[in-house]
Protein backbone atom coordinates (compact mmCIF):
# COMPACT_ATOMS: atom_id res chain seq x y z
CA UNK A 1 0.00 0.00 0.00
CA UNK A 2 1.04 3.71 -0.83
CA UNK A 3 -0.62 4.93 2.39
CA UNK A 4 1.50 3.58 5.15
CA UNK A 5 -0.36 5.94 7.89
CA UNK A 6 -2.50 3.72 10.11
CA UNK A 7 -5.68 5.78 9.78
CA UNK A 8 -8.49 5.16 12.49
CA UNK A 9 -11.68 3.86 12.12
CA UNK A 10 -13.36 5.30 15.06
CA UNK A 11 -14.46 9.39 14.67
CA UNK A 12 -12.90 11.71 17.37
CA UNK A 13 -13.80 15.44 18.06
CA UNK A 14 -11.02 17.47 16.62
CA UNK A 15 -9.60 20.02 18.76
CA UNK A 16 -8.40 23.34 18.65
CA UNK A 17 -9.84 26.43 16.93
CA UNK A 18 -11.62 26.14 13.38
CA UNK A 19 -9.73 27.21 10.78
CA UNK A 20 -9.25 30.48 9.73
CA UNK A 21 -11.60 32.19 6.74
CA UNK A 22 -10.12 31.50 3.19
CA UNK A 23 -12.34 34.08 1.62
CA UNK A 24 -9.62 36.57 3.61
CA UNK A 25 -7.08 35.71 1.59
CA UNK A 26 -7.40 38.01 -1.99
CA UNK A 27 -6.50 35.24 -4.27
CA UNK A 28 -8.61 32.49 -3.32
CA UNK A 29 -11.38 35.09 -3.43
CA UNK A 30 -10.80 36.09 -7.03
CA UNK A 31 -10.66 32.60 -7.47
CA UNK A 32 -13.82 31.85 -5.60
CA UNK A 33 -15.90 34.38 -7.99
CA UNK A 34 -14.76 33.34 -10.99
CA UNK A 35 -15.86 29.75 -10.33
CA UNK A 36 -19.06 31.23 -8.86
CA UNK A 37 -19.59 33.22 -12.27
CA UNK A 38 -19.17 29.59 -13.85
CA UNK A 39 -21.27 27.67 -11.68
CA UNK A 40 -24.46 30.59 -12.54
CA UNK A 41 -24.00 29.85 -16.10
CA UNK A 42 -23.82 25.72 -15.51
CA UNK A 43 -26.96 25.91 -13.62
CA UNK A 44 -28.86 27.40 -16.38
CA UNK A 45 -26.80 25.37 -19.01
CA UNK A 46 -28.44 22.12 -17.48
CA UNK A 47 -31.97 23.41 -17.95
CA UNK A 48 -31.41 25.04 -21.27
CA UNK A 49 -29.66 21.85 -23.30
CA UNK A 50 -32.34 19.75 -21.61
CA UNK A 51 -35.36 21.44 -22.90
CA UNK A 52 -33.39 21.85 -26.20
CA UNK A 53 -32.68 18.18 -26.50
CA UNK A 54 -35.52 16.89 -24.97
CA UNK A 55 -38.35 19.38 -26.61
CA UNK A 56 -36.97 21.60 -29.52
CA UNK A 57 -34.77 18.42 -31.05
CA UNK A 58 -36.90 15.86 -29.44
CA UNK A 59 -34.32 13.17 -29.30
CA UNK A 60 -35.61 9.50 -28.13
CA UNK A 61 -34.90 7.96 -25.07
CA UNK A 62 -31.17 6.77 -26.90
CA UNK A 63 -30.64 9.93 -28.43
CA UNK A 64 -30.54 11.51 -24.97
CA UNK A 65 -28.08 9.11 -23.38
CA UNK A 66 -25.93 9.55 -26.28
CA UNK A 67 -25.95 12.99 -26.27
CA UNK A 68 -25.06 12.80 -22.18
CA UNK A 69 -22.46 10.47 -22.53
CA UNK A 70 -20.66 12.62 -25.27
CA UNK A 71 -20.33 15.60 -22.75
CA UNK A 72 -18.28 12.85 -20.57
CA UNK A 73 -16.64 11.92 -23.12
CA UNK A 74 -13.10 13.64 -22.95
CA UNK A 75 -12.87 12.71 -20.27
CA UNK A 76 -12.15 9.51 -21.22
CA UNK A 77 -10.19 10.39 -24.19
CA UNK A 78 -7.83 12.97 -22.56
CA UNK A 79 -8.80 13.12 -18.83
CA UNK A 80 -5.19 11.47 -17.80
CA UNK A 81 -3.16 13.17 -20.43
CA UNK A 82 -4.82 16.65 -19.34
CA UNK A 83 -3.82 15.55 -15.43
CA UNK A 84 -0.51 15.04 -16.28
CA UNK A 85 0.35 18.37 -17.84
CA UNK A 86 -1.97 20.78 -15.64
CA UNK A 87 1.04 19.06 -12.93
CA UNK A 88 3.74 20.60 -15.69
CA UNK A 89 2.01 23.73 -16.64
CA UNK A 90 0.94 26.99 -14.58
CA UNK A 91 -2.27 26.98 -13.77
CA UNK A 92 -3.51 30.36 -14.74
CA UNK A 93 -3.19 30.12 -18.26
CA UNK A 94 -4.70 26.74 -18.10
CA UNK A 95 -7.89 28.72 -16.46
CA UNK A 96 -7.79 30.95 -18.88
CA UNK A 97 -7.76 29.55 -22.32
CA UNK A 98 -10.07 26.54 -21.28
CA UNK A 99 -12.78 28.75 -19.86
CA UNK A 100 -12.39 31.62 -23.21
CA UNK A 101 -12.98 28.05 -25.23
CA UNK A 102 -15.66 26.67 -23.65
CA UNK A 103 -17.57 29.92 -23.96
CA UNK A 104 -17.28 29.92 -27.82
CA UNK A 105 -18.36 26.65 -28.01
CA UNK A 106 -21.16 27.29 -26.11
CA UNK A 107 -21.80 30.73 -28.43
CA UNK A 108 -21.71 28.51 -31.15
CA UNK A 109 -24.81 26.56 -30.50
CA UNK A 110 -27.51 29.74 -30.29
CA UNK A 111 -25.22 31.01 -33.95
CA UNK A 112 -26.05 27.90 -35.56
CA UNK A 113 -29.79 27.90 -34.17
CA UNK A 114 -30.05 30.98 -35.84
CA UNK A 115 -28.81 29.79 -39.38
CA UNK A 116 -30.61 27.08 -39.26
CA UNK A 117 -28.22 24.45 -39.22
CA UNK A 118 -28.66 23.36 -35.55
CA UNK A 119 -29.08 19.25 -35.20
CA UNK A 120 -28.42 16.54 -32.44
CA UNK A 121 -25.22 16.15 -34.55
CA UNK A 122 -24.06 19.28 -34.02
CA UNK A 123 -24.97 20.24 -30.40
CA UNK A 124 -23.27 17.02 -29.83
CA UNK A 125 -20.02 18.38 -31.30
CA UNK A 126 -20.17 21.85 -29.45
CA UNK A 127 -21.07 20.10 -26.02
CA UNK A 128 -18.27 17.68 -26.67
CA UNK A 129 -15.97 20.68 -27.25
CA UNK A 130 -17.19 22.35 -23.99
CA UNK A 131 -16.34 18.82 -22.37
CA UNK A 132 -12.74 18.86 -23.47
CA UNK A 133 -12.21 22.21 -21.92
CA UNK A 134 -14.31 21.22 -18.97
CA UNK A 135 -11.21 18.37 -18.81
CA UNK A 136 -8.17 20.76 -18.03
CA UNK A 137 -10.26 23.64 -16.10
CA UNK A 138 -11.46 20.83 -13.61
CA UNK A 139 -7.65 19.61 -13.02
CA UNK A 140 -6.22 22.75 -13.03
CA UNK A 141 -9.24 24.09 -10.15
CA UNK A 142 -8.55 21.11 -7.65
CA UNK A 143 -4.88 21.37 -8.34
CA UNK A 144 -5.47 24.98 -7.61
CA UNK A 145 -7.02 25.42 -4.16
CA UNK A 146 -4.31 23.77 -1.76
CA UNK A 147 -2.15 26.61 -3.70
CA UNK A 148 -4.94 29.23 -2.44
CA UNK A 149 -5.33 28.54 1.12
CA UNK A 150 -3.61 26.58 4.32
CA UNK A 151 -3.84 22.32 4.46
CA UNK A 152 -6.03 23.45 7.80
CA UNK A 153 -8.29 25.01 5.48
CA UNK A 154 -9.06 22.89 2.66
CA UNK A 155 -12.52 21.28 4.08
CA UNK A 156 -13.67 24.67 4.55
CA UNK A 157 -12.48 26.54 1.38
CA UNK A 158 -14.30 23.78 -0.80
CA UNK A 159 -17.23 24.48 1.90
CA UNK A 160 -17.00 27.77 0.44
CA UNK A 161 -16.95 26.49 -3.12
CA UNK A 162 -19.55 24.12 -2.78
CA UNK A 163 -21.74 26.96 -0.97
CA UNK A 164 -21.63 29.35 -3.61
CA UNK A 165 -21.97 26.31 -6.42
CA UNK A 166 -25.38 25.68 -4.44
CA UNK A 167 -26.35 29.19 -4.40
CA UNK A 168 -25.73 29.01 -8.19
CA UNK A 169 -28.19 25.70 -8.82
CA UNK A 170 -30.63 27.38 -6.64
CA UNK A 171 -31.43 30.49 -8.72
CA UNK A 172 -29.56 29.44 -11.90
CA UNK A 173 -32.31 26.43 -12.69
CA UNK A 174 -35.37 28.99 -12.03
CA UNK A 175 -33.80 31.32 -13.77
CA UNK A 176 -32.98 28.93 -16.92
CA UNK A 177 -36.59 27.73 -16.76
CA UNK A 178 -37.85 31.29 -17.29
CA UNK A 179 -34.91 32.02 -20.02
CA UNK A 180 -35.94 29.05 -21.66
CA UNK A 181 -39.45 30.40 -21.98
CA UNK A 182 -39.03 33.59 -22.71
CA UNK A 183 -36.52 33.03 -25.14
CA UNK A 184 -36.32 29.77 -25.88
CA UNK A 185 -33.46 26.97 -25.06
CA UNK A 186 -31.15 28.09 -27.76
CA UNK A 187 -30.78 31.53 -26.77
CA UNK A 188 -30.66 30.81 -23.04
CA UNK A 189 -27.28 29.55 -23.71
CA UNK A 190 -25.83 32.73 -24.43
CA UNK A 191 -26.04 33.71 -21.09
CA UNK A 192 -24.05 30.48 -20.15
CA UNK A 193 -21.45 31.62 -22.98
CA UNK A 194 -20.85 34.85 -21.58
CA UNK A 195 -20.70 33.69 -18.21
CA UNK A 196 -17.32 31.06 -18.82
CA UNK A 197 -16.03 34.09 -21.33
CA UNK A 198 -16.31 36.40 -18.22
CA UNK A 199 -14.83 33.50 -15.83
CA UNK A 200 -11.90 33.58 -18.17
CA UNK A 201 -11.29 36.76 -17.37
CA UNK A 202 -11.44 36.88 -13.87
CA UNK A 203 -9.15 33.90 -13.53
CA UNK A 204 -6.46 35.78 -15.32
CA UNK A 205 -6.59 38.32 -12.40
CA UNK A 206 -5.69 35.62 -9.59
CA UNK A 207 -2.16 35.36 -8.85
CA UNK A 208 -1.38 31.52 -7.73
CA UNK A 209 1.23 32.79 -5.40
CA UNK A 210 2.54 28.93 -4.75
CA UNK A 211 2.68 28.14 -7.97
CA UNK A 212 3.60 30.69 -9.71
CA UNK A 213 6.92 30.57 -7.46
CA UNK A 214 7.89 26.77 -8.34
CA UNK A 215 5.58 24.94 -6.76
CA UNK A 216 3.62 22.33 -8.59
CA UNK A 217 2.39 23.31 -12.09
CA UNK A 218 5.68 25.21 -12.54
CA UNK A 219 8.46 24.42 -14.93
CA UNK A 220 10.62 25.27 -11.96
CA UNK A 221 9.48 22.60 -9.70
CA UNK A 222 11.57 19.77 -8.79
CA UNK A 223 11.89 16.91 -6.33
CA UNK A 224 15.75 18.08 -5.93
CA UNK A 225 14.08 20.92 -3.61
CA UNK A 226 14.29 18.62 -0.98
CA UNK A 227 16.77 16.16 0.63
CA UNK A 228 15.67 12.30 0.61
CA UNK A 229 15.43 12.59 4.34
CA UNK A 230 13.31 15.27 4.61
CA UNK A 231 10.87 13.86 1.81
CA UNK A 232 7.95 10.84 2.84
CA UNK A 233 7.69 8.24 -0.02
CA UNK A 234 4.08 10.13 -0.93
CA UNK A 235 5.87 12.62 -1.94
CA UNK A 236 9.09 10.89 -3.69
CA UNK A 237 5.97 9.11 -5.53
CA UNK A 238 4.46 12.23 -6.91
CA UNK A 239 7.65 15.09 -7.58
CA UNK A 240 9.10 12.99 -10.72
CA UNK A 241 8.18 15.87 -13.70
CA UNK A 242 10.84 15.15 -15.50
CA UNK A 243 9.37 11.85 -16.30
CA UNK A 244 7.80 10.99 -19.55
CA UNK A 245 3.82 11.89 -19.96
CA UNK A 246 2.93 8.21 -19.78
CA UNK A 247 4.96 7.27 -17.01
CA UNK A 248 3.46 10.37 -15.58
CA UNK A 249 0.21 9.58 -15.85
CA UNK A 250 0.62 5.94 -14.34
CA UNK A 251 2.04 7.09 -11.00
CA UNK A 252 -1.58 8.92 -11.08
CA UNK A 253 -3.16 5.93 -11.60
CA UNK A 254 -1.42 3.62 -9.65
CA UNK A 255 -1.22 6.55 -6.37
CA UNK A 256 -4.88 6.40 -6.93
CA UNK A 257 -5.73 2.67 -6.69
CA UNK A 258 -3.12 1.47 -4.29
CA UNK A 259 -3.82 4.03 -1.88
CA UNK A 260 -5.68 3.15 1.24
CA UNK A 261 -8.38 5.17 1.38
CA UNK A 262 -8.19 6.92 -1.97
CA UNK A 263 -8.80 3.55 -3.43
CA UNK A 264 -12.24 2.51 -1.84
CA UNK A 265 -13.21 5.97 -2.14
CA UNK A 266 -12.62 5.97 -5.91
CA UNK A 267 -14.25 3.01 -6.78
CA UNK A 268 -17.03 4.17 -4.64
CA UNK A 269 -17.04 7.28 -6.86
CA UNK A 270 -17.53 5.64 -9.69
CA UNK A 271 -20.21 3.29 -8.82
CA UNK A 272 -22.05 6.63 -7.65
CA UNK A 273 -21.43 7.68 -10.72
CA UNK A 274 -22.81 5.22 -12.78
CA UNK A 275 -25.82 5.19 -11.14
CA UNK A 276 -26.18 9.00 -11.15
CA UNK A 277 -25.85 9.76 -14.30
CA UNK A 278 -28.33 7.21 -15.49
CA UNK A 279 -30.59 8.63 -13.06
CA UNK A 280 -30.44 12.30 -14.11
CA UNK A 281 -30.43 11.53 -17.79
CA UNK A 282 -34.02 9.73 -17.46
CA UNK A 283 -34.93 12.60 -14.67
CA UNK A 284 -35.22 15.13 -17.82
CA UNK A 285 -37.40 12.46 -19.81
CA UNK A 286 -39.10 11.49 -16.97
CA UNK A 287 -39.77 15.45 -15.51
CA UNK A 288 -40.30 16.91 -19.05
CA UNK A 289 -42.47 14.23 -20.72
CA UNK A 290 -43.87 11.84 -18.85
CA UNK A 291 -44.82 14.01 -15.84
CA UNK A 292 -45.64 17.05 -18.01
CA UNK A 293 -43.68 19.34 -16.10
CA UNK A 294 -43.20 23.09 -17.84
CA UNK A 295 -39.81 24.22 -18.05
CA UNK A 296 -40.74 26.74 -15.36
CA UNK A 297 -41.57 23.80 -13.39
CA UNK A 298 -38.13 21.70 -14.42
CA UNK A 299 -36.57 24.84 -13.12
CA UNK A 300 -37.59 25.39 -10.04
CA UNK A 301 -37.56 21.75 -9.19
CA UNK A 302 -33.91 21.67 -9.94
CA UNK A 303 -33.53 24.72 -8.20
CA UNK A 304 -34.90 23.02 -5.08
CA UNK A 305 -31.65 21.12 -5.33
CA UNK A 306 -29.41 23.86 -5.05
CA UNK A 307 -31.03 24.55 -1.86
CA UNK A 308 -30.62 21.37 -0.08
CA UNK A 309 -26.89 21.40 -1.20
CA UNK A 310 -26.52 25.15 -0.12
CA UNK A 311 -27.85 23.60 3.08
CA UNK A 312 -25.27 20.95 2.90
CA UNK A 313 -22.70 22.60 2.17
CA UNK A 314 -22.63 25.41 4.96
CA UNK A 315 -23.34 22.17 7.13
CA UNK A 316 -20.41 20.31 6.07
CA UNK A 317 -17.54 22.07 7.70
CA UNK A 318 -18.98 21.69 10.99
CA UNK A 319 -20.49 17.71 10.65
CA UNK A 320 -16.88 17.08 9.12
CA UNK A 321 -15.48 18.21 12.54
CA UNK A 322 -17.19 15.49 14.15
CA UNK A 323 -17.19 12.94 11.86
CA UNK A 324 -14.30 12.69 9.90
CA UNK A 325 -14.22 13.09 5.69
CA UNK A 326 -14.78 8.98 5.39
CA UNK A 327 -17.84 8.94 7.59
CA UNK A 328 -19.34 12.48 5.76
CA UNK A 329 -19.04 11.02 2.64
CA UNK A 330 -20.60 7.97 3.97
CA UNK A 331 -23.42 9.78 5.24
CA UNK A 332 -24.33 11.73 2.11
CA UNK A 333 -24.24 8.27 -0.15
CA UNK A 334 -26.23 7.02 2.80
CA UNK A 335 -29.17 9.10 2.24
CA UNK A 336 -28.97 9.42 -2.13
CA UNK A 337 -30.96 6.60 -2.39
CA UNK A 338 -34.16 7.56 -0.52
CA UNK A 339 -34.07 10.48 -2.18
CA UNK A 340 -34.22 9.02 -5.43
CA UNK A 341 -36.71 6.92 -4.10
CA UNK A 342 -39.17 9.86 -3.01
CA UNK A 343 -38.79 10.93 -6.85
CA UNK A 344 -39.88 7.26 -8.29
CA UNK A 345 -42.88 7.97 -6.23
CA UNK A 346 -44.40 11.34 -7.79
CA UNK A 347 -47.40 10.10 -9.38
CA UNK A 348 -48.15 13.12 -12.17
CA UNK A 349 -47.71 16.67 -12.42
CA UNK A 350 -50.49 18.43 -9.93
CA UNK A 351 -49.59 21.15 -7.29
CA UNK A 352 -48.81 18.21 -4.81
CA UNK A 353 -46.77 16.07 -6.73
CA UNK A 354 -44.41 19.08 -8.01
CA UNK A 355 -43.60 20.05 -4.51
CA UNK A 356 -42.87 16.38 -3.38
CA UNK A 357 -40.59 16.09 -6.44
CA UNK A 358 -39.24 19.58 -5.35
CA UNK A 359 -38.73 18.16 -1.50
CA UNK A 360 -37.27 14.86 -2.66
CA UNK A 361 -34.39 17.42 -4.88
CA UNK A 362 -33.96 19.13 -1.65
CA UNK A 363 -33.02 15.56 -0.15
CA UNK A 364 -31.25 15.17 -3.09
CA UNK A 365 -29.09 18.05 -3.26
CA UNK A 366 -28.26 18.09 0.69
CA UNK A 367 -26.28 14.79 0.45
CA UNK A 368 -24.88 16.14 -2.16
CA UNK A 369 -23.36 19.46 -0.31
CA UNK A 370 -22.50 17.70 2.58
CA UNK A 371 -20.62 14.62 0.85
CA UNK A 372 -18.57 17.37 -2.17
CA UNK A 373 -16.24 19.50 0.18
CA UNK A 374 -15.20 16.45 2.66
CA UNK A 375 -14.17 14.20 -0.27
CA UNK A 376 -12.87 16.85 -1.68
CA UNK A 377 -11.35 18.51 1.27
CA UNK A 378 -10.33 14.88 2.22
CA UNK A 379 -8.56 14.13 -1.85
CA UNK A 380 -6.32 17.39 -1.59
CA UNK A 381 -5.15 16.84 1.72
CA UNK A 382 -3.72 13.16 1.16
CA UNK A 383 -2.14 13.83 -1.72
CA UNK A 384 1.18 15.36 -2.45
CA UNK A 385 1.03 18.88 -4.56
CA UNK A 386 3.27 17.29 -7.40
CA UNK A 387 0.66 14.90 -7.19
CA UNK A 388 -2.76 16.72 -7.33
CA UNK A 389 -3.31 16.93 -10.66
CA UNK A 390 -2.49 13.36 -11.68
CA UNK A 391 -5.00 12.29 -8.65
CA UNK A 392 -8.03 14.51 -9.64
CA UNK A 393 -7.60 13.69 -13.58
CA UNK A 394 -7.44 10.16 -12.77
CA UNK A 395 -10.59 9.93 -10.47
CA UNK A 396 -12.60 12.39 -13.15
CA UNK A 397 -11.44 10.50 -16.06
CA UNK A 398 -12.59 7.11 -14.35
CA UNK A 399 -15.69 9.05 -12.92
CA UNK A 400 -16.66 10.36 -16.11
CA UNK A 401 -16.36 6.94 -17.94
CA UNK A 402 -18.21 5.44 -15.46
CA UNK A 403 -20.93 8.65 -16.21
CA UNK A 404 -20.96 8.48 -20.25
CA UNK A 405 -21.49 4.07 -19.56
CA UNK A 406 -24.19 5.31 -16.90
CA UNK A 407 -26.08 8.25 -19.52
CA UNK A 408 -25.85 5.22 -22.46
CA UNK A 409 -27.70 2.85 -20.26
CA UNK A 410 -30.02 4.69 -18.48
CA UNK A 411 -31.16 5.79 -22.51
CA UNK A 412 -31.73 2.49 -23.43
CA UNK A 413 -32.86 0.70 -20.16
CA UNK A 414 -35.72 3.45 -20.40
CA UNK A 415 -36.83 2.88 -23.86
CA UNK A 416 -36.77 -0.93 -22.71
CA UNK A 417 -37.92 -1.11 -19.18
CA UNK A 418 -39.50 2.22 -18.63
CA UNK A 419 -38.50 5.53 -16.91
CA UNK A 420 -39.54 4.15 -13.22
CA UNK A 421 -38.28 0.83 -13.38
CA UNK A 422 -35.08 2.16 -14.67
CA UNK A 423 -34.76 4.64 -11.47
CA UNK A 424 -35.54 1.56 -9.38
CA UNK A 425 -32.28 0.15 -10.86
CA UNK A 426 -30.27 3.44 -10.27
CA UNK A 427 -31.72 3.45 -6.54
CA UNK A 428 -29.60 0.16 -6.19
CA UNK A 429 -26.62 0.80 -7.40
CA UNK A 430 -27.00 3.71 -5.55
CA UNK A 431 -26.78 1.94 -2.14
CA UNK A 432 -23.80 -0.15 -3.24
CA UNK A 433 -22.00 2.73 -3.83
CA UNK A 434 -22.63 3.66 -0.07
CA UNK A 435 -21.99 -0.02 1.01
CA UNK A 436 -17.96 0.10 -0.73
CA UNK A 437 -17.38 3.71 1.76
CA UNK A 438 -18.88 1.70 4.84
CA UNK A 439 -16.91 -1.44 4.52
CA UNK A 440 -14.08 0.24 4.00
CA UNK A 441 -10.78 1.53 5.59
CA UNK A 442 -12.24 4.76 4.84
CA UNK A 443 -15.16 4.77 7.15
CA UNK A 444 -14.11 6.68 9.89
CA UNK A 445 -11.14 8.40 8.21
CA UNK A 446 -9.43 12.07 8.49
CA UNK A 447 -7.79 13.74 6.93
CA UNK A 448 -5.51 15.76 9.92
CA UNK A 449 -4.75 12.11 10.93
CA UNK A 450 -3.10 11.34 7.85
CA UNK A 451 0.85 12.07 6.97
CA UNK A 452 0.81 11.80 3.53
CA UNK A 453 2.83 15.37 3.13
Amino acid sequence: MSDAAEVPRAPRPRTGPPPAEPLRRPSFARFFTADAVTACGLSITVVAVDVLVVQVLEASEAEVGMLRAVQFLPYLLVGLLAGALVDRWRRRPVLVVSHAAAGLALLAIPVLWVLGHLTLATTAAMLFLVGVCGVFSLAAEQSSIPDLVGREQLVLANARIGQSRTVAQTSGPAVGGALVAWAGAPLALLVTAFSRLASAALMATVRFDVTEAGAPGSERHTSEQSTPEQRTPMQGLGALPRRGLMSSMGQGVAFVYRHRTLAPLAVSTHVWFLANSAAMTVFAIYALRHLGLSPVQYGAVLACAGVGGLAGALAAPRIVRRLGEGSTVLLGRGVMPLAWVAMILVPDASAGSVALLAAAKMLYGLAMGVEDPAEAGYQQAVTPRAMLGRMSSTMRTANRGCAALGALAGGVAAGLLGLRETLWVSVVVFILAALIVGLSPLRGARALDHQAR
